[in-house]
Order: structure tokens, then C-alpha cells, then sequence
């Protein structure tokens, strides 16, 4: 093995490790990381080889969850009876919990954001602006899932590449026995 193929493997593992915490922190776009470390081990080293099909069905889905992550959020006010100012009010929070390098911005934002435009449609029901509040919480969680899955398959995907390399190296290595 060549020290520029050690060099992708240490990045690609940095990567994969960044993607799967990125599924919790917002601030890092878990699954373009996870996939951006699989395309490195496929494009620079001999022990991944993934197939331009598999290669493009990781990246679409890929942007898909990072897309499904913040629609969730705004779909999930939705379902929880939220109107047009408590979605408003969810992607003015999502968007000020990027900016605002606060503990948990993102989850606070959209929060607060649905929880504001729901009590702006009607200011006296506290209750069902926490309810709607609620549908941004749980919008995240879901958004936050998938993110989870999609980095632990492609952990898992790579694994096992690297097991099948490995176990007919040891098999060509002792074939003599």
C-alpha cells in the first residue's frame, strides 16, 4: 500500500467519522461528507470499488436527506396544524439557527420560529402553538435519523469492501496450507 493510498484511507475514515456526527451536529452536512469519503476510497485507493450505479444512487440519496432534513421540519408543522406564518416562522429559524453560533441553534430556531408564526395565527392558543412547535422538534429527529442510517450504511458498505479485500488476501496468503 502506497502512503498516498494510507493518506485517503486516514481522510476518508476523518470524513466518514465527521458524516456520522454530522447526523446530530446540523452545522456539518452529514451525508455529503459520508459520501464524499466513499468517493475519495473509490476514486484514489484499490480497495473500494463501488459501481457507477451504487455511486449515484449514495450521492442522489445524499442530497435527498439533506434536503428531506429541513423539509421535514416545515412538513412536520404542517401535519401538527400549523399555517403558512408557523412554516414561515419554522425556515426563518432554521436559517437564523445556522447563523446565530448559539448550543443547538438549529433545533432552537425552528422551535421558537414555529412556536412565534403559530402564535401569530392565533395569539391566545399557547397550547396549540406548542403543539405546532412540536411538529418542528420532531421534524428534526426524523431529518436527524436518516442522516444516522445513511452514514451508518455507508460505514457499513465500506466495511465490508475492505473485509472482502482482506479475507482473499489472508485466503491467496495461506492458500499454500
Amino acid at each position: 500500500m502506497e502512503i498516498l493510498e494510507i493518506l485517503i484511507i486516514v481522510i476518508s475514515v476523518v470524513l466518514l467519522f465527521l458524516g456520522l456526527l454530522g447526523s446530530f451536529l446540523p452545522v456539518i452536512p452529514g451525508p455529503p461528507v459520508s459520501f464524499i469519503a466513499i468517493l475519495l476510497l473509490h476514486s484514489f485507493t484499490s480497495h473500494i470499488n463501488v459501481s457507477t450505479n451504487y455511486l449515484i444512487c449514495f450521492g442522489l440519496s445524499a442530497a435527498l436527506i439533506t434536503f428531506l432534513d429541513y423539509w421535514l421540519q416545515i412538513y412536520s408543522v404542517k401535519i401538527f396544524g400549523g399555517g403558512k406564518a408557523a412554516k414561515i416562522g419554522v425556515f426563518i429559524g432554521i436559517i437564523v439557527g445556522l447563523i446565530i453560533p448559539i448550543p443547538f441553534g438549529v433545533i432552537i430556531g425552528p422551535f421558537i420560529g414555529a412556536f412565534i408564526g403559530a402564535l401569530s395565527e392565533s395569539s391566545s392558543d399557547i397550547l396549540k402553538a406548542l403543539k405546532i412547535a412540536t411538529g418542528a422538534l420532531i421534524g428534526f429527529l426524523g431529518g436527524t435519523i436518516l442522516k444516522f442510517i445513511y452514514s451508518l450504511y455507508i460505514i457499513y458498505y465500506i466495511i465490508v469492501q475492505f473485509w472482502d479485500k482482506f479475507s482473499r488476501w489472508i485466503d491467496e496468503a495461506f492458500s499454500w496450507i
